[in-house]
């Protein structure tokens, strides 16, 4: 069985201000180190329920989160980017059995987590089809183009209250909680071992039932906090200046709608 897991910071149970999801830099070392915990328990449930290798997308900033220290041999992990569209769950295709996503953070504009964003933290808000996207629904959504069923969500509680609607098979772990800029981080013990226990129970659930059929057409909506940054997006084919700080664009390939967000401010 091959699994895939994208892991963030954001939705980590340790992280409450933007400075500790600088990796790179000293208020951030150890939330990288929390990070990457969390992931390595991930790993541990989905191998003890079955997984026989596992690919890991390090999918916050840089994606050079973690030093690879006390990986098991089943795991591969993928670091930096190419541009290609799918980003955050880059390197997945239909050879995997199944997705999951560990510390993930709500959508732009939700409350729950004062990190809440959807990409690159311009946009008050970014809708598909008239929902609020976050990168979850995004990315899983990606997944399940490739036929790859998303069965793990770990993130705030915000986030996996109104996202385990999207695919049916979804169990979720809440990792902190949070109310205006305040966050209540949960055990790092209690997390891990939910973690494990969710993955391994993840991977056991008849993923034949699991995979779900995305939209055939996408109307897309991005509202900016600056005016400025809908004006240098009216500028990519095919978007649409609405309002001074709107703009819009729609597709029936779900590749393009990646692809334009990617490029977007």
């Amino acid at each position: 069985m091959r699994v895939f897991i994208s892991v963030d910071i954001e939705g980590i149970s340790s992280t409450t201000s933007w400075d500790e999801t600088r990796t790179n830099t000293e208020p951030g070392v150890p939330h990288a180190h929390r990070m990457k915990r969390e992931l390595l328990a991930t790993i541990e449930g989905a191998l003890a329920g079955g997984a026989t290798e596992i690919v890991v997308r390090d999918a916050h900033g840089r994606a050079q989160n973690f030093d690879l220290e006390g990986f098991p041999k089943e795991v591969t992990v993928l670091r930096s980017y190419s541009g290609h569209p799918y980003l955050m769950v880059e390197g997945i295709d239909s050879t995997f059995d199944a997705a999951m996503f560990v510390g993930y953070h709500s959508a732009a504009s939700k409350p729950g987590n004062p990190l809440s964003h959807t990409l690159t933290g311009r946009p008050l808000w970014i809708k598909v089809n008239g929902r609020v996207a976050s990168e979850f629904l995004l990315y899983s959504w990606a997944c399940a183009l490739e036929g790859v069923p998303s069965v793990l969500l770990a993130g705030d509680a915000q986030l996996c209250l109104e996202e385990r609607e999207l695919h049916p098979k979804l169990l979720t772990v809440v990792m902190k909680d949070g109310d205006g800029g305040l966050t209540r981080n949960y055990s790092p013990l209690r997390v891990e071992e939910d973690l494990r226990e969710t993955a391994k129970k993840a991977v056991q659930q008849d993923l034949s039932q699991a995979r779900i059929a995305i939209p055939e057409s996408f109307d897309v909506e991005v509202l900016y906090k600056e005016h400025v940054d809908a004006s240098k997006a009216s500028y990519f084919p095919g978007v649409k200046r609405e309002t001074s700080n709107l703009v819009s664009f729609s597709t029936t390939n779900f590749v393009e709608v990646l692809n334009t967000l990617n490029w977007l401010p």
